[in-house]
């Protein structure tokens, strides 16, 4: 099973949902950068359960140890260690699922791909696994610097923000608890995930990035083009089903002439439907993308399944679950981000030594 992401700088997780704790070592980092634990602090809040009336009610702290690498508030340049321990398991709520797979869960190819699986929260699959990146992010974001990342809602089932909608004021995103930064349609988006709850189901969404002031010459024309390291990113989270960036599935509808971005004396473009990337490369334009997060698999409603002896079965979701993950994704989506531009970052700065 690879557990890593990233090439210098590079995350390793482990743990289960329902184990102990989880936790990660960060490759890669270099040394001498101010680390804000608070930063960090605040990163693991607006991802941890709990938070709001719309998201699962386990109750997690999110509060992170850091075992090494982080001497007098900077970095060491060794690998940076950390636990998150998990404090509000509920194990019970799972008995059912033991000889049972859950659709569109991972329980069934787990199962048959390694012979057994931990069927508490999804074990190693569960979205638990995700508080670690964004501890990595976090960090990942600090030693950026200048370079700005901001994700928020874009849609929810079928309430969307205007396609023409353009984020001025970053802050309006976190005082939403859908994190959609538009009063009007967040009301709508709250009241569409209230009632998907009401009815025991759940909803999906897009998510939408915007990543500001990043540096001409991020990335590789080939392989390792920027824009296909940002999808792998988004896709190895949990629920994401789909990635475009720039003028994505759009600009097919475009002529050739009409998507163009010219190139200005300043170096600027005067539209930016690559999105900030081109040739694989960034072009010092903002880069922004979406996310697309399917509805939550465990729905509390009776649903036809197999069990472990290959017998047609009923299965009903219990226990304590997100009617919605868009909210608390988020972070994540920014966190991945975070990771893959720095690990670009200093793969640029290899070359020039």
């Amino acid at each position: 099973m690879n557990n890593s992401f990233g090439n210098i700088f590079r995350l390793t997780t482990f743990g289960e949902s329902h184990g102990k704790a989880i936790g990660g070592i960060i490759d890669g980092c270099p040394a001498g950068h101010k680390i804000n634990l608070e930063h960090i602090s605040n990163e693991m809040q607006r991802r941890k359960p709990g938070q709001s009336k719309i998201v699962t009610q386990r109750k997690e702290e999110d509060s992170v140890e850091f075992l090494s690498g982080i001497f007098e508030g900077k970095t060491t340049g060794t690998p940076i260690g950390f636990l998150i321990k998990n404090n509000d398991q509920k194990s019970k709520d799972y008995n059912h699922l033991k000889d049972s797979f859950r659709p569109s869960h991972a329980d069934f190819v787990y199962e048959k791909k390694y012979g057994i699986r931990d069927y508490r929260g999804g074990g190693r699959s569960s979205a638990r696994e995700t508080a670690c990146r964004v501890v990595a992010g976090a960090i990942a974001k600090q030693i950026l610097d200048n370079i700005k990342i901001n994700a928020y809602t874009k849609s929810i089932g079928n309430i969307s923000l205007d396609d023409n909608y353009i984020l001025d004021n970053h802050k309006n995103i976190e005082d939403s608890i859908v994190r959609c930064p538009e009063k009007t349609t967040s009301d709508k988006m709250i009241s569409e995930i209230k009632n998907a709850r009401k009815n025991g189901d759940t909803l999906g969404g897009i998510v939408k990035c915007v990543i500001k002031n990043v540096p001409v010459g991020l990335g590789e024309p080939i392989f390792n083009k920027l824009h296909s390291e940002l999808g792998r990113a988004m896709l190895t989270i949990n629920a994401v089903k789909g990635f475009e960036y720039g003028s994505g599935f759009n600009g097919t509808k475009m002529k050739g002439s009409e998507h163009n971005d010219i190139i200005q004396v300043d170096e600027t473009t005067l539209s930016n439907y690559s999105g900030g990337i081109q040739g694989g490369i960034s072009n010092g334009m903002d880069i922004y993308f979406n996310v697309a997060f399917k509805p939550v698999a465990t729905v509390m409603k009776d649903q036809q399944t197999i069990n472990s002896q290959g017998k047609e079965s009923i299965i009903k979701g219990k226990g304590r679950h997100d009617p919605c993950v868009v909210p608390r994704a988020i972070p994540i989506v920014e966190a991945m981000a975070a990771m893959v531009l720095l690990d670009y970052y200093l793969i640029n700065k290899t070359k020039t030594i």
